[in-house]
Protein backbone atom coordinates (compact mmCIF):
# COMPACT_ATOMS: atom_id res chain seq x y z
CA UNK A 1 0.00 0.00 0.00
CA UNK A 2 2.99 2.55 0.78
CA UNK A 3 4.27 1.92 -2.69
CA UNK A 4 0.96 2.29 -4.57
CA UNK A 5 0.25 5.77 -1.92
CA UNK A 6 3.94 6.82 -2.91
CA UNK A 7 3.53 5.93 -6.97
CA UNK A 8 0.23 8.21 -6.24
CA UNK A 9 1.40 11.40 -6.28
CA UNK A 10 4.55 10.91 -8.64
CA UNK A 11 3.80 13.40 -11.51
CA UNK A 12 5.24 13.28 -15.05
CA UNK A 13 6.14 16.97 -15.82
CA UNK A 14 5.09 18.29 -19.14
CA UNK A 15 8.88 19.71 -20.46
CA UNK A 16 6.96 21.31 -23.34
CA UNK A 17 5.16 23.48 -21.11
CA UNK A 18 7.74 24.30 -18.71
CA UNK A 19 10.41 24.54 -21.52
CA UNK A 20 10.90 28.33 -21.78
CA UNK A 21 11.99 29.75 -18.34
CA UNK A 22 13.70 26.28 -17.64
CA UNK A 23 16.27 26.97 -20.89
CA UNK A 24 16.65 30.09 -19.75
CA UNK A 25 17.16 29.27 -16.16
CA UNK A 26 19.63 26.77 -17.17
CA UNK A 27 21.46 29.28 -19.41
CA UNK A 28 22.32 31.82 -16.52
CA UNK A 29 23.91 28.67 -14.66
CA UNK A 30 26.03 27.62 -17.88
CA UNK A 31 27.27 31.40 -17.88
CA UNK A 32 28.61 31.10 -13.86
CA UNK A 33 30.16 28.27 -14.86
CA UNK A 34 31.61 29.78 -17.98
CA UNK A 35 32.87 32.60 -16.28
CA UNK A 36 35.06 30.66 -14.01
CA UNK A 37 37.21 29.26 -16.81
CA UNK A 38 36.82 31.83 -19.77
CA UNK A 39 39.33 33.85 -19.71
CA UNK A 40 39.55 37.44 -19.97
CA UNK A 41 39.28 38.64 -23.79
CA UNK A 42 36.81 35.24 -24.46
CA UNK A 43 34.15 36.98 -21.92
CA UNK A 44 32.41 38.59 -25.07
CA UNK A 45 31.52 34.43 -25.76
CA UNK A 46 28.53 34.30 -22.68
CA UNK A 47 26.85 37.54 -24.31
CA UNK A 48 26.57 34.96 -27.02
CA UNK A 49 25.50 32.13 -25.12
CA UNK A 50 22.89 34.58 -23.33
CA UNK A 51 21.18 35.98 -26.58
CA UNK A 52 20.92 32.16 -28.16
CA UNK A 53 19.57 31.17 -24.99
CA UNK A 54 16.60 34.10 -24.89
CA UNK A 55 16.69 33.06 -28.92
CA UNK A 56 15.74 29.51 -28.31
CA UNK A 57 13.28 30.36 -25.65
CA UNK A 58 11.33 32.25 -27.82
CA UNK A 59 11.35 29.81 -30.57
CA UNK A 60 10.03 27.20 -27.62
CA UNK A 61 6.87 29.15 -27.49
CA UNK A 62 5.97 28.15 -30.55
CA UNK A 63 4.62 24.33 -29.44
CA UNK A 64 2.41 26.31 -27.51
CA UNK A 65 0.12 27.69 -29.55
CA UNK A 66 -1.47 24.92 -29.93
CA UNK A 67 -3.20 24.62 -26.64
CA UNK A 68 -3.61 25.20 -23.06
CA UNK A 69 -0.70 22.69 -21.63
CA UNK A 70 -0.67 22.35 -17.50
CA UNK A 71 1.57 20.57 -15.27
CA UNK A 72 2.05 19.97 -11.47
CA UNK A 73 -1.48 19.45 -10.72
CA UNK A 74 -2.75 18.22 -7.59
CA UNK A 75 -3.20 14.48 -7.74
CA UNK A 76 -6.58 14.56 -5.77
CA UNK A 77 -7.84 17.22 -8.48
CA UNK A 78 -6.34 17.32 -11.55
CA UNK A 79 -7.84 20.17 -12.78
CA UNK A 80 -5.96 22.35 -9.88
CA UNK A 81 -2.58 23.20 -11.48
CA UNK A 82 0.47 25.32 -10.09
CA UNK A 83 1.53 25.42 -13.89
CA UNK A 84 -0.45 26.30 -16.72
CA UNK A 85 0.94 27.48 -20.18
CA UNK A 86 -2.28 29.04 -21.80
CA UNK A 87 -2.65 32.07 -24.56
CA UNK A 88 -2.49 34.13 -21.85
CA UNK A 89 0.93 32.92 -20.41
CA UNK A 90 2.23 32.66 -24.21
CA UNK A 91 1.67 36.80 -24.79
CA UNK A 92 3.65 37.76 -21.68
CA UNK A 93 6.00 35.72 -21.61
CA UNK A 94 6.92 36.53 -25.45
CA UNK A 95 6.59 40.27 -23.79
CA UNK A 96 9.49 39.14 -21.30
CA UNK A 97 11.94 36.51 -23.32
CA UNK A 98 11.97 39.30 -26.05
CA UNK A 99 12.36 42.40 -23.71
CA UNK A 100 15.31 40.60 -22.30
CA UNK A 101 16.59 39.46 -26.02
CA UNK A 102 16.82 43.28 -26.97
CA UNK A 103 18.39 44.24 -23.40
CA UNK A 104 20.60 41.64 -24.19
CA UNK A 105 21.64 42.89 -27.62
CA UNK A 106 22.05 46.41 -25.93
CA UNK A 107 24.14 44.68 -22.89
CA UNK A 108 26.75 43.57 -25.18
CA UNK A 109 28.17 47.00 -26.54
CA UNK A 110 27.74 48.07 -22.65
CA UNK A 111 29.53 45.60 -21.22
CA UNK A 112 32.58 46.19 -23.93
CA UNK A 113 32.22 50.36 -23.60
CA UNK A 114 32.57 49.80 -19.65
CA UNK A 115 34.36 46.51 -19.16
CA UNK A 116 36.11 47.62 -16.39
CA UNK A 117 32.78 48.61 -14.64
CA UNK A 118 30.65 45.66 -15.13
CA UNK A 119 31.71 42.23 -14.66
CA UNK A 120 30.13 40.32 -17.70
CA UNK A 121 29.73 36.99 -16.03
CA UNK A 122 27.80 37.87 -12.90
CA UNK A 123 26.02 40.70 -15.24
CA UNK A 124 24.46 37.38 -17.65
CA UNK A 125 23.97 35.42 -14.19
CA UNK A 126 21.87 37.87 -13.00
CA UNK A 127 19.91 39.29 -16.27
CA UNK A 128 19.60 35.66 -17.33
CA UNK A 129 17.95 35.09 -13.98
CA UNK A 130 15.48 37.75 -13.74
CA UNK A 131 14.24 36.94 -17.34
CA UNK A 132 13.84 33.38 -16.34
CA UNK A 133 11.56 34.21 -13.12
CA UNK A 134 9.96 36.79 -15.12
CA UNK A 135 8.75 34.20 -17.67
CA UNK A 136 7.61 31.88 -14.80
CA UNK A 137 5.39 34.72 -13.39
CA UNK A 138 2.54 34.35 -15.83
CA UNK A 139 1.92 31.01 -15.80
CA UNK A 140 2.08 31.00 -12.40
CA UNK A 141 -1.50 29.67 -10.86
CA UNK A 142 -1.29 29.62 -7.38
CA UNK A 143 0.36 32.57 -4.58
CA UNK A 144 3.48 30.65 -3.47
CA UNK A 145 4.82 30.05 -7.27
CA UNK A 146 3.66 33.82 -8.00
CA UNK A 147 5.65 34.93 -5.39
CA UNK A 148 8.60 32.97 -5.33
CA UNK A 149 8.39 33.78 -9.63
CA UNK A 150 7.93 37.53 -8.82
CA UNK A 151 11.31 37.42 -6.40
CA UNK A 152 13.15 35.50 -8.76
CA UNK A 153 12.71 38.58 -11.33
CA UNK A 154 13.05 41.14 -8.39
CA UNK A 155 16.28 40.20 -7.02
CA UNK A 156 18.55 40.18 -9.50
CA UNK A 157 17.18 43.16 -10.95
CA UNK A 158 18.51 44.64 -7.98
CA UNK A 159 21.46 43.84 -8.47
CA UNK A 160 22.43 45.14 -12.05
CA UNK A 161 20.88 48.05 -11.00
CA UNK A 162 23.95 48.34 -8.92
CA UNK A 163 26.51 46.68 -10.53
CA UNK A 164 28.66 49.27 -12.17
CA UNK A 165 31.44 49.65 -10.23
CA UNK A 166 32.10 52.73 -8.60
CA UNK A 167 29.80 54.96 -9.61
CA UNK A 168 27.36 56.19 -6.51
CA UNK A 169 24.57 57.07 -8.14
CA UNK A 170 24.07 53.61 -9.58
CA UNK A 171 24.47 52.20 -5.74
CA UNK A 172 21.56 54.89 -5.09
CA UNK A 173 19.26 53.89 -7.35
CA UNK A 174 19.46 49.95 -6.65
CA UNK A 175 19.15 50.96 -2.97
CA UNK A 176 15.79 52.36 -3.73
CA UNK A 177 14.76 49.99 -6.05
CA UNK A 178 15.51 47.44 -3.59
CA UNK A 179 13.95 49.64 -0.40
CA UNK A 180 10.63 49.85 -2.59
CA UNK A 181 10.72 46.19 -3.90
CA UNK A 182 11.18 44.77 -0.10
CA UNK A 183 8.64 46.71 1.35
CA UNK A 184 5.92 45.30 -1.58
CA UNK A 185 6.97 41.95 -1.41
CA UNK A 186 6.53 42.29 2.35
CA UNK A 187 2.67 43.77 1.82
CA UNK A 188 2.13 41.03 -0.84
CA UNK A 189 3.30 38.16 1.64
CA UNK A 190 1.74 39.34 4.47
CA UNK A 191 -2.05 39.67 2.24
CA UNK A 192 -1.17 36.34 0.87
CA UNK A 193 -0.47 34.65 4.25
CA UNK A 194 -4.35 36.12 4.93
CA UNK A 195 -5.74 34.47 2.02
CA UNK A 196 -4.24 31.08 2.57
CA UNK A 197 -5.48 31.56 6.96
CA UNK A 198 -9.28 32.08 5.33
CA UNK A 199 -9.62 29.87 2.35
CA UNK A 200 -6.54 27.09 3.71
CA UNK A 201 -5.25 27.04 -0.32
CA UNK A 202 -2.85 28.52 -2.22
CA UNK A 203 -4.17 27.77 -5.63
CA UNK A 204 -6.00 30.70 -7.52
CA UNK A 205 -8.75 28.88 -8.44
CA UNK A 206 -9.69 27.21 -5.31
CA UNK A 207 -8.94 30.44 -3.47
CA UNK A 208 -11.58 32.35 -5.66
CA UNK A 209 -13.89 29.61 -4.78
CA UNK A 210 -13.06 29.60 -1.23
CA UNK A 211 -12.75 32.96 -0.33
CA UNK A 212 -16.88 33.42 -1.45
CA UNK A 213 -17.74 31.54 1.80
CA UNK A 214 -15.75 32.95 4.90
CA UNK A 215 -17.25 32.81 8.39
CA UNK A 216 -18.54 35.67 9.45
CA UNK A 217 -15.95 36.12 12.05
CA UNK A 218 -13.11 35.90 9.51
CA UNK A 219 -14.08 38.14 6.93
CA UNK A 220 -12.39 41.08 8.20
CA UNK A 221 -9.16 39.31 7.78
CA UNK A 222 -10.09 37.95 3.86
CA UNK A 223 -10.82 41.71 3.09
CA UNK A 224 -7.64 42.88 4.66
CA UNK A 225 -5.54 40.05 2.68
CA UNK A 226 -7.23 41.23 -0.56
CA UNK A 227 -6.51 44.65 0.00
CA UNK A 228 -2.65 43.94 1.12
CA UNK A 229 -2.06 41.62 -1.85
CA UNK A 230 -3.27 44.39 -4.32
CA UNK A 231 -1.25 46.55 -2.75
CA UNK A 232 2.16 45.00 -2.98
CA UNK A 233 1.72 44.06 -6.69
CA UNK A 234 0.63 47.78 -7.08
CA UNK A 235 4.13 48.57 -6.12
CA UNK A 236 5.55 46.31 -9.00
CA UNK A 237 3.78 48.07 -11.65
CA UNK A 238 4.91 51.52 -10.59
CA UNK A 239 1.34 52.97 -9.90
CA UNK A 240 0.96 56.28 -7.80
CA UNK A 241 2.12 56.53 -5.50
CA UNK A 242 4.19 53.66 -5.64
CA UNK A 243 5.96 55.25 -8.60
CA UNK A 244 8.42 57.18 -6.60
CA UNK A 245 11.82 54.97 -7.63
CA UNK A 246 11.29 55.27 -11.04
CA UNK A 247 13.15 58.26 -12.42
CA UNK A 248 15.94 57.73 -10.49
CA UNK A 249 16.08 53.91 -10.83
CA UNK A 250 16.25 54.09 -14.26
CA UNK A 251 18.56 57.16 -14.47
CA UNK A 252 20.85 55.06 -12.33
CA UNK A 253 20.90 51.92 -14.05
CA UNK A 254 22.84 51.10 -16.80
CA UNK A 255 20.95 51.59 -19.75
CA UNK A 256 20.68 48.77 -20.87
CA UNK A 257 18.77 47.43 -17.80
CA UNK A 258 16.77 50.49 -17.40
CA UNK A 259 15.37 49.65 -20.88
CA UNK A 260 14.63 45.88 -19.59
CA UNK A 261 13.01 46.82 -16.60
CA UNK A 262 10.69 48.89 -18.74
CA UNK A 263 9.16 46.51 -20.44
CA UNK A 264 10.03 43.22 -18.44
CA UNK A 265 9.63 45.03 -15.06
CA UNK A 266 6.11 46.36 -16.44
CA UNK A 267 5.00 42.96 -17.73
CA UNK A 268 6.26 41.02 -14.29
CA UNK A 269 3.57 43.67 -12.10
CA UNK A 270 0.74 43.70 -14.33
CA UNK A 271 1.04 39.91 -14.72
CA UNK A 272 0.80 39.65 -11.20
CA UNK A 273 -2.01 41.99 -10.55
CA UNK A 274 -3.99 40.30 -13.93
CA UNK A 275 -4.19 36.95 -11.88
CA UNK A 276 -4.91 37.66 -8.19
CA UNK A 277 -7.55 39.69 -9.08
CA UNK A 278 -9.32 38.42 -12.00
CA UNK A 279 -8.44 34.32 -10.82
CA UNK A 280 -7.97 34.37 -7.00
CA UNK A 281 -10.46 37.68 -6.29
CA UNK A 282 -13.41 37.77 -8.95
CA UNK A 283 -15.50 38.08 -6.08
CA UNK A 284 -14.15 40.99 -5.05
CA UNK A 285 -14.34 43.10 -8.55
CA UNK A 286 -16.69 45.76 -6.62
CA UNK A 287 -13.40 46.49 -4.27
CA UNK A 288 -10.49 46.70 -6.91
CA UNK A 289 -12.31 47.65 -9.88
CA UNK A 290 -13.05 51.27 -8.82
CA UNK A 291 -9.03 51.22 -7.03
CA UNK A 292 -7.47 50.16 -9.98
CA UNK A 293 -9.60 52.52 -12.31
CA UNK A 294 -8.68 55.19 -9.57
CA UNK A 295 -4.91 54.45 -9.72
CA UNK A 296 -5.39 54.07 -13.22
CA UNK A 297 -6.19 58.33 -13.56
CA UNK A 298 -3.87 59.22 -10.54
CA UNK A 299 -0.63 57.09 -12.92
CA UNK A 300 -1.40 58.63 -16.22
CA UNK A 301 -1.38 62.08 -14.99
CA UNK A 302 1.71 61.82 -12.56
CA UNK A 303 3.65 60.38 -15.41
CA UNK A 304 2.94 62.54 -18.28
CA UNK A 305 2.93 65.37 -16.09
CA UNK A 306 6.34 64.16 -14.58
CA UNK A 307 7.54 63.37 -18.70
CA UNK A 308 6.41 66.74 -19.42
CA UNK A 309 8.14 68.92 -17.25
CA UNK A 310 11.80 67.12 -17.65
CA UNK A 311 14.49 69.60 -18.63
CA UNK A 312 16.25 68.41 -22.06
CA UNK A 313 19.36 70.02 -21.49
CA UNK A 314 19.82 67.77 -17.74
CA UNK A 315 22.10 65.05 -17.93
CA UNK A 316 20.30 61.78 -18.13
CA UNK A 317 16.83 63.58 -19.33
CA UNK A 318 16.43 61.09 -22.27
CA UNK A 319 16.19 58.13 -19.58
CA UNK A 320 14.21 60.06 -17.01
CA UNK A 321 11.47 61.26 -19.61
CA UNK A 322 11.55 57.67 -20.76
CA UNK A 323 11.30 56.62 -17.19
CA UNK A 324 8.49 59.29 -16.21
CA UNK A 325 6.43 58.16 -19.91
CA UNK A 326 6.74 54.35 -18.74
CA UNK A 327 4.50 55.34 -15.21
CA UNK A 328 2.18 57.47 -17.53
CA UNK A 329 1.96 54.31 -19.95
CA UNK A 330 1.38 52.10 -16.84
CA UNK A 331 -1.87 54.00 -16.21
CA UNK A 332 -2.84 53.29 -19.49
CA UNK A 333 -2.34 49.60 -18.88
CA UNK A 334 -4.57 49.82 -15.60
CA UNK A 335 -7.75 50.99 -17.47
CA UNK A 336 -8.29 47.37 -19.10
CA UNK A 337 -7.53 45.99 -16.02
CA UNK A 338 -9.92 48.25 -13.89
CA UNK A 339 -12.48 47.58 -16.65
CA UNK A 340 -12.58 43.80 -16.51
CA UNK A 341 -14.59 44.38 -13.09
CA UNK A 342 -17.32 46.18 -14.74
CA UNK A 343 -17.68 44.01 -17.79
CA UNK A 344 -18.70 40.28 -18.24
CA UNK A 345 -15.64 40.09 -20.96
CA UNK A 346 -13.21 40.21 -18.70
CA UNK A 347 -11.01 38.64 -20.91
CA UNK A 348 -11.21 40.81 -23.73
CA UNK A 349 -10.61 43.58 -21.12
CA UNK A 350 -6.95 41.74 -20.44
CA UNK A 351 -6.40 41.41 -23.94
CA UNK A 352 -6.22 44.44 -24.27
CA UNK A 353 -3.68 45.17 -21.51
CA UNK A 354 -1.83 42.54 -23.60
CA UNK A 355 -2.04 44.43 -26.93
CA UNK A 356 -0.57 47.53 -25.28
CA UNK A 357 1.95 45.94 -23.56
CA UNK A 358 2.96 44.18 -27.13
CA UNK A 359 3.40 47.46 -28.72
CA UNK A 360 4.90 49.97 -26.29
CA UNK A 361 7.48 46.43 -25.94
CA UNK A 362 8.68 46.84 -28.81
CA UNK A 363 8.76 51.00 -29.68
CA UNK A 364 9.64 51.28 -26.37
CA UNK A 365 12.92 48.95 -26.55
CA UNK A 366 13.57 50.75 -30.23
CA UNK A 367 13.54 54.21 -28.07
CA UNK A 368 16.25 53.19 -25.61
CA UNK A 369 18.47 51.79 -28.03
CA UNK A 370 18.28 55.33 -30.29
CA UNK A 371 19.19 56.30 -27.01
CA UNK A 372 21.79 53.83 -26.39
CA UNK A 373 23.56 55.21 -29.77
CA UNK A 374 23.57 58.62 -29.26
CA UNK A 375 24.97 57.81 -25.36
CA UNK A 376 28.08 56.31 -27.03
CA UNK A 377 28.78 59.54 -28.39
CA UNK A 378 27.29 62.13 -25.95
CA UNK A 379 27.34 60.54 -22.99
CA UNK A 380 25.83 62.44 -20.82
CA UNK A 381 22.79 61.22 -21.80
CA UNK A 382 20.68 64.49 -22.46
CA UNK A 383 17.49 64.93 -24.74
CA UNK A 384 19.11 67.95 -26.23
CA UNK A 385 22.14 65.37 -27.73
CA UNK A 386 19.32 63.84 -30.10
CA UNK A 387 19.36 67.69 -31.97
CA UNK A 388 20.21 67.43 -35.68
CA UNK A 389 20.13 63.65 -35.48
CA UNK A 390 18.31 63.57 -39.01
CA UNK A 391 20.98 65.08 -40.75
CA UNK A 392 24.03 62.65 -39.27
CA UNK A 393 22.20 59.58 -39.13
CA UNK A 394 18.57 60.18 -41.47
CA UNK A 395 17.53 56.60 -41.08
CA UNK A 396 18.67 56.33 -36.75
CA UNK A 397 16.36 59.39 -36.78
CA UNK A 398 13.48 58.14 -38.67
CA UNK A 399 13.05 55.06 -36.35
CA UNK A 400 13.22 57.31 -33.69
CA UNK A 401 10.62 59.72 -34.78
CA UNK A 402 8.60 56.76 -35.44
CA UNK A 403 8.75 55.02 -31.64
CA UNK A 404 7.90 58.57 -30.57
CA UNK A 405 4.80 58.91 -32.71
CA UNK A 406 3.64 55.33 -31.61
CA UNK A 407 4.33 56.32 -28.29
CA UNK A 408 1.97 59.14 -29.14
CA UNK A 409 -0.57 57.09 -30.90
CA UNK A 410 0.25 59.21 -33.93
CA UNK A 411 0.35 58.03 -37.78
CA UNK A 412 2.56 56.96 -38.79
CA UNK A 413 2.69 55.00 -35.19
CA UNK A 414 -0.42 53.43 -36.64
CA UNK A 415 0.13 50.21 -34.05
CA UNK A 416 0.42 53.06 -31.47
CA UNK A 417 -2.78 54.13 -32.18
CA UNK A 418 -5.11 50.79 -32.51
CA UNK A 419 -3.47 50.17 -28.90
CA UNK A 420 -4.46 53.08 -27.39
CA UNK A 421 -8.57 52.79 -29.51
CA UNK A 422 -8.49 49.60 -27.51
CA UNK A 423 -7.93 50.56 -24.55
CA UNK A 424 -10.37 53.29 -24.68
CA UNK A 425 -12.78 50.99 -25.95
CA UNK A 426 -12.84 49.04 -23.01
CA UNK A 427 -13.20 52.17 -20.71
CA UNK A 428 -16.03 53.01 -22.38
CA UNK A 429 -17.15 49.27 -22.66
CA UNK A 430 -17.16 49.41 -19.04
CA UNK A 431 -19.24 52.16 -18.56
CA UNK A 432 -16.19 54.37 -17.05
CA UNK A 433 -16.51 57.47 -19.59
CA UNK A 434 -14.70 59.61 -17.24
CA UNK A 435 -11.37 57.28 -17.22
CA UNK A 436 -12.13 57.72 -20.81
CA UNK A 437 -11.71 61.40 -20.72
CA UNK A 438 -8.64 61.24 -18.47
CA UNK A 439 -7.44 58.83 -20.96
CA UNK A 440 -7.65 61.26 -23.51
CA UNK A 441 -6.82 64.30 -21.84
CA UNK A 442 -3.17 62.45 -20.81
CA UNK A 443 -2.86 61.46 -24.36
CA UNK A 444 -2.95 65.28 -25.54
CA UNK A 445 -0.32 66.18 -22.26
CA UNK A 446 1.55 63.12 -23.62
CA UNK A 447 1.99 64.87 -26.95
CA UNK A 448 3.47 68.04 -26.17
CA UNK A 449 6.75 65.85 -24.79
CA UNK A 450 7.42 63.24 -27.34
CA UNK A 451 6.21 65.78 -30.41
CA UNK A 452 9.04 68.25 -28.86
CA UNK A 453 11.51 65.57 -28.64
CA UNK A 454 10.80 64.40 -32.59
CA UNK A 455 11.03 68.01 -33.88
CA UNK A 456 14.24 68.32 -31.93
CA UNK A 457 15.58 65.73 -34.18
CA UNK A 458 15.06 67.33 -37.37
CA UNK A 459 16.59 70.76 -36.26
CA UNK A 460 19.79 72.09 -37.08
CA UNK A 461 22.61 71.88 -34.18
CA UNK A 462 22.80 75.32 -34.16
CA UNK A 463 21.76 78.23 -36.02
CA UNK A 464 24.07 78.38 -39.27
CA UNK A 465 25.62 75.28 -38.16
CA UNK A 466 26.04 72.28 -40.49
CA UNK A 467 25.92 68.93 -38.54
CA UNK A 468 27.73 67.33 -41.46
CA UNK A 469 31.39 68.50 -40.15
CA UNK A 470 33.12 68.79 -37.35
CA UNK A 471 34.94 66.80 -34.79
CA UNK A 472 33.06 64.19 -32.38
CA UNK A 473 34.53 63.15 -29.20
CA UNK A 474 34.69 59.07 -28.71
CA UNK A 475 33.14 57.85 -26.00
CA UNK A 476 36.59 57.27 -24.35
CA UNK A 477 37.30 60.90 -23.66
CA UNK A 478 41.49 60.23 -23.71
CA UNK A 479 40.72 59.17 -27.52
CA UNK A 480 41.09 61.58 -30.04
CA UNK A 481 42.77 60.18 -33.17
CA UNK A 482 39.26 60.19 -35.69
CA UNK A 483 38.96 57.69 -37.97
CA UNK A 484 36.41 57.61 -41.03
CA UNK A 485 32.87 57.01 -39.74
CA UNK A 486 29.97 54.02 -41.20
CA UNK A 487 27.17 55.27 -42.74
CA UNK A 488 23.97 55.89 -41.23
CA UNK A 489 22.22 52.23 -40.28
CA UNK A 490 20.17 50.86 -43.42
CA UNK A 491 22.93 52.78 -45.56
CA UNK A 492 25.61 50.38 -45.84
CA UNK A 493 27.64 50.59 -42.23
CA UNK A 494 25.56 49.65 -40.03
CA UNK A 495 27.96 48.22 -37.72
CA UNK A 496 29.44 51.23 -36.44
CA UNK A 497 26.84 52.25 -34.64
CA UNK A 498 28.00 55.24 -34.13
CA UNK A 499 25.24 58.17 -34.05
CA UNK A 500 27.52 61.22 -36.66
CA UNK A 501 28.10 60.01 -40.10
CA UNK A 502 29.16 63.03 -41.04
CA UNK A 503 29.71 65.57 -38.11
CA UNK A 504 29.06 66.83 -34.95
CA UNK A 505 27.52 64.74 -32.69
CA UNK A 506 23.68 65.63 -32.34
CA UNK A 507 23.24 68.39 -29.72
CA UNK A 508 27.04 68.78 -29.29
CA UNK A 509 28.82 71.97 -28.24
CA UNK A 510 30.40 72.23 -32.21
CA UNK A 511 27.64 74.44 -33.31
CA UNK A 512 28.09 77.07 -30.60
CA UNK A 513 32.03 77.05 -31.40
CA UNK A 514 32.78 75.98 -27.92
CA UNK A 515 35.65 74.23 -26.86
CA UNK A 516 36.07 71.02 -24.84
CA UNK A 517 36.07 71.66 -21.26
CA UNK A 518 38.19 69.82 -18.54
CA UNK A 519 36.71 66.80 -16.71
CA UNK A 520 37.43 66.78 -13.05
CA UNK A 521 40.27 63.74 -13.74
CA UNK A 522 41.66 66.60 -15.95
CA UNK A 523 41.28 65.00 -19.49
CA UNK A 524 38.77 66.57 -21.94
CA UNK A 525 35.01 65.85 -21.13
CA UNK A 526 33.37 64.23 -23.57
CA UNK A 527 30.55 66.52 -23.33
CA UNK A 528 31.93 68.93 -25.06
CA UNK A 529 33.31 68.88 -29.17
CA UNK A 530 35.55 70.81 -30.77
CA UNK A 531 34.43 74.02 -32.93
CA UNK A 532 32.63 72.97 -35.74
CA UNK A 533 34.06 71.73 -38.88
CA UNK A 534 37.33 71.89 -36.66
CA UNK A 535 39.41 68.78 -34.74
CA UNK A 536 41.15 70.20 -31.51
CA UNK A 537 44.38 70.94 -33.45
CA UNK A 538 42.02 73.26 -35.82
CA UNK A 539 42.25 71.07 -38.61
CA UNK A 540 39.88 69.36 -40.41
CA UNK A 541 38.24 66.27 -39.28
CA UNK A 542 36.34 63.25 -39.82
CA UNK A 543 34.11 62.06 -37.26
CA UNK A 544 35.02 59.12 -34.86
CA UNK A 545 33.49 55.53 -35.52
CA UNK A 546 32.87 53.17 -32.45
CA UNK A 547 33.97 49.66 -34.07
CA UNK A 548 31.74 46.11 -32.73
CA UNK A 549 28.52 48.05 -32.04
CA UNK A 550 26.75 45.70 -34.38
CA UNK A 551 24.54 44.10 -31.51
CA UNK A 552 22.90 47.53 -31.35
CA UNK A 553 22.31 47.70 -34.89
CA UNK A 554 20.44 44.62 -34.82
CA UNK A 555 18.36 45.77 -32.25
CA UNK A 556 17.26 48.79 -33.65
CA UNK A 557 16.54 46.88 -36.92
CA UNK A 558 14.51 44.90 -34.76
CA UNK A 559 12.78 47.02 -33.10
CA UNK A 560 12.01 48.95 -36.05
CA UNK A 561 11.03 46.15 -38.58
CA UNK A 562 8.70 44.96 -35.67
CA UNK A 563 7.17 48.55 -35.28
CA UNK A 564 6.78 49.00 -38.92
CA UNK A 565 5.33 45.61 -39.71
CA UNK A 566 3.09 46.08 -36.43
CA UNK A 567 1.59 49.18 -37.90
CA UNK A 568 0.81 47.47 -41.03
CA UNK A 569 -0.98 45.41 -39.99
CA UNK A 570 -1.88 45.70 -36.26
CA UNK A 571 -4.83 43.69 -36.28
CA UNK A 572 -1.88 40.89 -35.96
CA UNK A 573 -1.39 42.01 -32.33
CA UNK A 574 -4.76 42.19 -31.90
CA UNK A 575 -5.41 38.68 -33.29
CA UNK A 576 -2.79 37.74 -30.69
CA UNK A 577 -4.40 38.89 -27.81
CA UNK A 578 -7.65 38.06 -28.48
CA UNK A 579 -9.14 41.33 -28.62
CA UNK A 580 -11.73 42.44 -31.88
CA UNK A 581 -11.35 45.99 -32.43
CA UNK A 582 -14.77 46.43 -33.44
Amino acid sequence: MSALAAASVVQSVDWTAVAPPTLTAVAALVVLVADLFLPERRKALMGWISVAALAAGLLLLLPLLDGDRATFCLTADPGVCSYVADRFTVVVQLIVLGGALLAALLSMTALRDEARRLPAGEYWFLLLSSAAGAALLPASRDLATLIVALEVASLPAFALVGLRHGDRRSSEAALKFFLSSVTATAVSLLGVSFVYAVTGSMHLTVVAEEIQHVDGQFAALARAGVVLTLVGFAFKTAAVPFHFWVPDTYAGAPLPVAAYLSVTGKAVGFTGLILVTLLAFPSYAPVWGPVLALLAALTMTAGNVGAMRQRPDRERSAVRLLAWSSVGQAGYLLVPVAAAAYTDEPARAVGSTLAYALMYAAVNLGAFTVVALVGRVRPAGRVDDHRGLYAARPVTALLMAFFLLCLAGLPPGIVGLFAKVTVFGAAVEAGMGWLAVVMAVNVVIALVYYLRWTALLFRPTGEGATPRTGAVPAADAGASAPVPAAASVGGGGAASGGVASGGAAPGSDAASGTAGTPAPDGRTSPDAAAPAGTSPAGAVAEPMAFPGSAPLTVALVITGLLALALSAAPQLILRFTGVALF
